[in-house]
C-alpha cells in the first residue's frame, strides 16, 4: 500500500477522497465502502491524489476534495482533474465560507458539480455519491 493512501477494491469505477486530515478520509472511506461496485482511494496529499488520477483518469467517476489543503487547494485540484477528464464528477467540501462568485463560476463551468458544507452527515454523503455515480453513468451513455 502507498503511504497516505487507503484502498477498497470493487468492480466499476474509481472514487478518491482527498483531505489533508486522515481522520476525515478514513471516516468517509468507511462510510462509502457500503456502496457496491466502486473502488475507493483515500489521499491525505493532493499531489499524490492528482498523480494517481493522471495514471487512472479513464477509470475515475468521482473525486471528493476538501478546499483547504497544503500545496494544492481543492478548487485547484478539481480544476486540474476536470482538465484531464471533463466527464469525471467532482465534489468540493469545506468547513469554511468560500468566495461565492468563484464557487458559482466553477459550478457554471462544471468544474465543481456539488458543494458540501462540513460537517457532513454520512448518510447525505452516501446519497450524494450515489447521485453522482448515477449522473456519471447517464452522461457516459
Amino acid at each position: 500500500m502507498v503511504e497516505g493512501c487507503q484502498i477498497l477494491v470493487s468492480k466499476y469505477g474509481y472514487l478518491s477522497i482527498v483531505d489533508d486530515e486522515s481522520d476525515i478520509t478514513m471516516l468517509f472511506h468507511d462510510a462509502l465502502k457500503t456502496i457496491p461496485g466502486i473502488t475507493i482511494f483515500s489521499f491525505t496529499e493532493p499531489q499524490l491524489a492528482l498523480a494517481h488520477f493522471i495514471a487512472n483518469k479513464s477509470v475515475y467517476f468521482l473525486v471528493i476534495a476538501d478546499f483547504r489543503m497544503p500545496e494544492l487547494n481543492g478548487m485547484e485540484l478539481l480544476k486540474k482533474i476536470k482538465d484531464l477528464n471533463p466527464f469525471v464528477r467532482t465534489i468540493l467540501m469545506t468547513a469554511f465560507s468560500l468566495d461565492d462568485k468563484l464557487l458559482k463560476e466553477y459550478g457554471k463551468r462544471q468544474i465543481i458539480n456539488v458543494f458540501l458544507q462540513k460537517p457532513i452527515r454520512l448518510d447525505d454523503l452516501r446519497d450524494e455519491v450515489n447521485n453522482q455515480l448515477y449522473t456519471y453513468e447517464l452522461r457516459k451513455k
